[in-house]
């Protein structure tokens, strides 16, 4: 049987990077690919009903052996982020690992070291994928897959386990926010689901982020240089001080736990017109909404310091935290977390500094919280993931899917 550390390595080479300026469904056609393959993949194990639709959800069912047994889902996602390279992924195996600074490509001089990245010691002796550093890997959330597809197969091969109805989702776009937009609940059919699209070993998460998106557009007049004095109003310094007015110590970069912030993410322009995005995050709605409001506000004081400049601004909310609605069916977090002790790995509850289709699909009428999937680094060219996190993820699952079934 393969294992779920060689099904992503498989995985890892299919480019599936998603697409934040596109508006169709999924944002990049070639999601497709992989969905297809892993349509292909179920099917081959014996999922009859395994498809993948127009917007590139991949569905199947895996019939359960224990009667009254609640009907679970199993999702992950198949796109990886924009915000890193994502072509030619190259993945490299470090069997062994000796707790030293990792080379990733020595021709470009990019190395992975235990100053910055610590937590490394924590996996000496064991086996690390990484990429050669020009790309990310696409553990998030290749792996997830490659965790799930590793359960479903075990489970056939091994009849005698008990579980009840599987519910097998893989959607498009999560990393562009966008994966629960078209994911049918109903026909799902499951009662409640995990995401499997956590970081490192141990990890279970039930809270996430309130999450929006700022769009800003200013629009000034550009005038010679020369005799621009009380004519020329430059777009890119009204945006600078729009940016500077955000509070410099609530940013990804100073904050952690459950404290937000605001995150510049993109700027373009010239004099004439510049145009920035941002997106705003906090656990706590009251303080959200406040967060949106300031943005809101500062929009409109530089609207009349600069009454001739255009200035847009549109938010849109992203995603809730998902708390309000998991907490009443707190028990399906209860198990997880039962199941990682009784397979030997420590629980590690957090709240997510993120967000995941859960979060969407817990508000939709599917409580789903979010397991580990044992990597770290995610979105950018340090990625990395121990094979054997990987393991003890398959192993959590179906634990705790033998917990459902038995205790039904």
């Amino acid at each position: 049987m393969e294992k779920a550390y060689e099904r992503l390595l498989r995985y890892v080479v299919v480019d599936t990077r998603s697409d934040d300026e596109s508006e169709t469904v999924p944002s990049s056609k070639k999601q497709f690919v992989l969905a297809e393959m892993l349509v292909n993949e179920l099917k081959a194990l014996g999922i009859a009903d395994a498809h993948v639709d127009e917007n590139c959800y991949v569905m199947g069912t895996l019939k359960g052996n224990v009667p009254n047994a609640p009907t679970i889902g199993l999702i992950a996602h198949v796109d990886t982020s924009p915000d890193f390279n994502a072509d030619a992924v190259k993945p490299i195996m470090h069997k062994n690992y000796d707790g030293k600074d990792i080379v990733l490509n020595a021709e470009k001089g990019i190395v992975m070291d235990t100053k910055n990245f610590p937590e490394l010691l924590n996996y000496k002796g064991l086996d690390l994928i990484t990429t050669d550093g020009t790309t990310l890997l696409g553990a998030d959330d290749k792996a997830g897959i490659a965790e799930i597809m590793t359960v479903i197969e075990t489970l056939i091969n091994n009849p005698e386990m008990p579980h009840g109805d599987i519910k097998i989702g893989f959607t498009p776009d999560e990393e562009v926010g966008r994966g629960a937009d078209f994911f049918n609940v109903e026909k799902f059919g499951a009662d409640f689901a995990y995401t499997l699209d956590g970081g490192e070993i141990g990890e279970l998460e039930y809270e996430n982020f309130n999450a929006a998106s700022v769009k800003v557009i200013i629009k000034g007049r550009n005038i010679h240089p020369g005799n621009a004095k009380n004519k020329m109003i430059n777009s890119l310094l009204i945006a600078h001080e729009f940016v500077t007015m955000m509070p410099a110590y609530e940013t990804p970069a100073t904050t952690e736990g459950y404290e937000g912030f605001y995150h510049l993410t993109d700027m373009s322009g010239d004099i004439e017109e510049t145009k920035f995005a941002m997106i705003i995050r906090d656990h706590d709605m009251e303080k959200f909404q406040n967060r949106k409001a300031y943005a809101m506000k500062v929009a409109e004081y530089l609207k009349n310091k600069y009454n001739e400049a255009v200035i847009e601004i549109e938010i849109k909310d992203s995603y809730y935290n998902m708390k309000e609605k998991v907490e009443p069916v707190i028990e399906i977090v209860n198990i997880a977390k039962e199941a990682m002790e009784l397979v030997g790995v420590t629980p590690l509850v957090k709240a997510i500094r993120g967000g995941t289709d859960g979060s969407r699909l817990s508000y939709m009428g599917l409580p789903c919280p979010n397991i580990f999937t044992g990597g770290h680094n995610f979105h950018g060219r340090f990625e990395y993931i121990p094979t054997q996190s990987m393991d003890a993820a398959v192993k959590v699952v179906l634990k705790m899917l033998e917990l459902h079934a038995t205790r039904a």
